[in-house]
């Protein structure tokens, strides 16, 4: 196994006016009361521990007094935009803001409660970056799961994904065995698919959550990304398999010991076939933007050759070669995965003589 597979942090890409115009189509693209700068001109950070006093990558965020009023209003806002469509919801507040400085995207977490009942929620608030938009909204065209986000300028608002982080999962089950453990390697084994089929790398198990579901007779689980910053940039192929990085080896002993590889591939195959008719439900929406990502720059030339020659060696054809756009090889990669034609070839007119 590759146990040190990405080696440099990745560069901030800005989104351009053929992304924004695809985000405005599919309302992404609004104008918010509020920007990520705001939320910078804080007053000071303190250091936030878990339960067990162990420091976190978290701060809470300390404000003036004369800023207090204007985040409470804005900020309600714009959870109302992100989850009601703008519709006014009462009694909400503004419980707490907290601050990461780890990661591309430096987010801000917004706790809103509901006054009358104390039921919460969280938003988050981000430096916007093509990648992560572009990770978005291929997870909301072929996941399971629906994602709500808004873009303005350079500020990115996304929903809170609920679940467990998977590497707090693992710590937890280390000394007894995970409840249905046949299910949960499955949908390990369907998740390694998703990422490699839309090409969304860096899945190691801080950047996936647990989603635990109670069935009628039963537990269900699912696993879903909260990190798409690695859509679509990193050069070899191995990043794009969740079962290559050293935080899942547990999980990837788990599905070797209680499936069998014929098993393995039929969920794999099970995968495939939910996405793709995940496209044909979404063909308009699937090619607006990868017409756009096509067009765009989000990773340098010498990642995208060396991704188009490995994965040319592992499909074993050269339709890959030559391609130095990563929209280009998502397409094609989609295409050979679930066996789609997404773009129709361009028919050239043939002139004709003009008569005698």
């Amino acid at each position: 196994m590759d146990f040190n597979i990405i080696q440099f942090k990745k560069p901030f890409y800005k989104i351009k006016a053929p992304l924004r115009d695809h985000l405005r189509q599919y309302s992404r693209q609004m104008t918010l009361p509020i920007n990520y700068e705001d939320l910078t001109r804080y007053a000071d950070l303190i250091p936030m521990t878990d339960e067990d006093d162990n420091p976190t990558l978290w701060y809470s965020v300390l404000y003036n007094t004369s800023d207090l009023e204007f985040f409470q209003q804005e900020l309600g806002r714009v959870y109302e935009l992100l989850v009601a469509d703008g519709d006014k919801i009462p009694y909400l507040k503004i419980a707490s803001i907290e601050f990461c400085s780890f990661g591309n995207s430096k987010p801000f977490r917004i706790k809103v409660v509901n006054e009358i009942n104390d039921n919460h929620d969280y938003f988050y608030i981000k430096r916007a970056d093509a990648s992560r938009v572009y990770g978005l909204e291929i997870e909301e065209i072929f996941s399971p799961d629906k994602v709500s986000f808004l873009v303005d300028g350079t500020t990115l608002v996304e929903e809170h994904i609920v679940g467990i982080p998977c590497d707090d999962f693992i710590k937890k089950h280390e000394n007894f065995k995970i409840e249905n453990r046949l299910r949960f390697a499955k949908e390990f084994v369907k998740f390694n698919e998703r990422c490699f089929t839309r090409l969304l790398g860096d899945m190691r198990a801080y950047n996936f959550v647990v989603e635990i579901i109670q069935d009628f007779d039963n537990i269900q689980y699912r696993l879903r990304p909260i990190d798409f910053d690695q859509q679509c940039y990193e050069g070899r192929k191995r990043i794009y398999l969740p079962q290559y990085y050293r935080d899942n080896i547990a999980l990837v002993e788990l599905a070797q010991e209680v499936l069998d590889i014929q098993v393995a591939q039929q969920y794999m195959r099970e995968e495939r076939g939910a996405m793709r008719k995940r496209f044909m439900a979404s063909k308009q929406r699937t090619k607006s933007i990868l017409r756009r990502m096509k067009k765009d720059r989000i990773a340098s030339i010498s990642h995208c050759e060396n991704l188009a020659k490995e994965l040319g060696e592992f499909y074993g054809t050269d339709a890959f070669e030559g391609m130095i756009k990563m929209g280009d090889i998502l397409t094609l990669q989609l295409e050979l995965k679930l066996g789609v034609k997404i773009f129709e070839p361009l028919k050239r007119k043939v002139p004709t003589k003009p008569l005698p």
